[in-house]
């Protein structure tokens, strides 16, 4: 359940008339972000913005970069962060994550055989699963970890601009999973 000491934000951080965003309240901005990529399930988004303000309250992460606390508040669940050369936990999580939306993605070959999967990388499969989801209006997303680990995750392509201003402003470095860090 959620926290019950949450304060529920009523200014999603957006200007509608110029499009620019309230950077001062940090909290707003990645609430926003949960919301777009739990799109319809703000059950969902208030348990990840929960752990999120508990990671940053009790220091184990840092708000200038909420990327990490997110990490951990969202694996599995609304996102990924798997190691660069592990291309099986890569197309269990995409396939995790898109259950939401009852949706199946053609690999391009056989997932459950080791030389398919060894034949491949975390990028090229990243790019297989953007193109299937954007023929189902989801956007695949990647962050910047700043290692040979890759993170991201799926929003509906329709919020493809807001996803980019949002995290412009969070200082998340993302690119569509078609152009892998």
């Amino acid at each position: 359940m959620p926290d019950d000491d949450f304060e529920e934000v009523e200014d999603p951080g957006y200007d509608d008339d110029d499009d620019d965003i309230d950077t001062d309240d940090v909290e707003a901005l990645v609430w926003n972000l949960l919301l777009l990529i739990n799109p319809g399930d703000e059950e969902t988004a208030l348990r990840q913005f929960a752990i999120y303000r508990d990671a940053i309250a009790q220091g184990d992460a840092d708000e200038e970069e909420p990327q990490w606390a997110l990490k951990d508040a969202i694996d599995w669940t609304s996102g990924f962060y798997v190691d660069w050369k592990d291309t099986e936990t890569f197309v269990d999580v995409i396939n995790e994550l898109i259950k939401r939306w009852n949706l199946d993605i053609d690999w391009g070959g056989d997932i459950s055989d080791e030389e398919f999967l060894d034949r491949t990388d975390v990028p090229a499969l990243m790019a297989v699963a953007y193109d299937r989801l954007r023929e189902h209006g989801y956007s695949l997303w990647t962050w910047d970890t700043g290692s040979d680990s890759h993170a991201g995750w799926i929003a509906l392509s329709r919020d493809d601009e807001g996803m980019q201003q949002l995290c412009q402003v969070l200082g998340i470095e993302i690119r569509p999973g078609s152009d892998a860090f």
